[in-house]
């Protein structure tokens, strides 16, 4: 059986790529897309004969199964009001977005205990197997070894550093028994002095169209070990939301699930 989608922000780039993965495989169901007003009127030419189309996700809701999954990789604001509007309607739904705040993540947890919510800064499976096996190399090698990471993305990315980053970074920061609010070293300019041992640098670079490349550096004695992930298309993503959509159907509410959750 498949499972039935909807997708806000279905005209953007990871919103196209979602749409696309779902209509061409036969686990999912493309059941309507949500973007805003200025963008609503080429995404309904794109999906005549497809599915409904609108720019408000609580009045699409009334025309898809009642057992459809929401995706939303938008912005904050917009991902919060789509948990609003899950919440209040007992749907599940998957967050791709990046960017929030403790508050905005805080408020996600709370809307979990009402309805299914998966969150996660990085849908690809790659990055999250990076995510379980980073903390184990950084509490082997001990703290000999000065942790780094640099991330690429395309000009267009509104965050700095990404989502995905920073969520490695504070995987390496438990392992070190560390908070990395404390730890976090993003910007390195001018006679800063010796770099400090509890410190992870974390860095980034834009340009181009640089889907997304995540290298996580341990800088030792007499030797380096570079760990990256390369995300050679949004596809990767797209089929790591759609995989979570089809697992967090099945869930409760109780929690703010993770990719983590489902590969476990």
């Amino acid at each position: 059986m498949s499972t039935s989608v909807v997708v806000v922000g279905a005209n953007g780039r990871m919103g196209r790529a979602i749409c696309d993965v779902a209509q061409n495989s036969p686990e999912y169901t493309l059941a309507g897309g949500v973007d805003s007003p200025a963008r609503v009127a080429e995404l309904s030419l794109r999906m005549v004969g497809k599915c409904p189309v609108s720019d408000n996700l609580q009045d699409l809701l009334g025309r898809v199964p009642e057992n459809s999954v929401i995706i939303d990789f938008t912005a904050p604001e917009v991902s919060l009001a789509s948990a609003r509007v899950a919440a209040e309607r007992g749907m599940a739904l998957v967050i791709g977005t990046t960017g929030l705040s403790s508050e905005q993540l805080a408020t996600l947890e709370s809307l979990a205990a009402k309805t299914p919510l998966l969150w996660s800064s990085n849908m690809s499976i790659g990055i999250n197997v990076m995510r379980k096996i980073l903390p184990e190399l950084a509490r082997a090698l001990g703290p000999d070894y000065d942790m780094e990471i640099m991330e690429i993305h395309h000009k267009h990315k509104k965050d700095s550093p990404s989502g995905t980053a920073l969520t490695l970074a504070e995987g390496l920061a438990k392992a070190r028994d560390w908070n990395l609010q404390d730890v976090r070293c993003s910007s390195r300019d001018g006679l800063i002095g010796e770099r400090q041992e509890q410190q992870i640098g974390v860095q980034a670079l834009r340009g181009g169209d640089v889907v997304g490349v995540h290298t996580v550096y341990f800088l030792g004695p007499g030797e380096r070990i570079e760990v990256t992930h390369h995300a050679h298309s949004r596809e990767n993503f797209a089929r790591g939301a759609l995989r979570a959509a089809s697992w967090l159907a099945a869930q409760k509410p109780g929690k703010l699930y993770g990719v983590q959750d489902m590969l476990a």
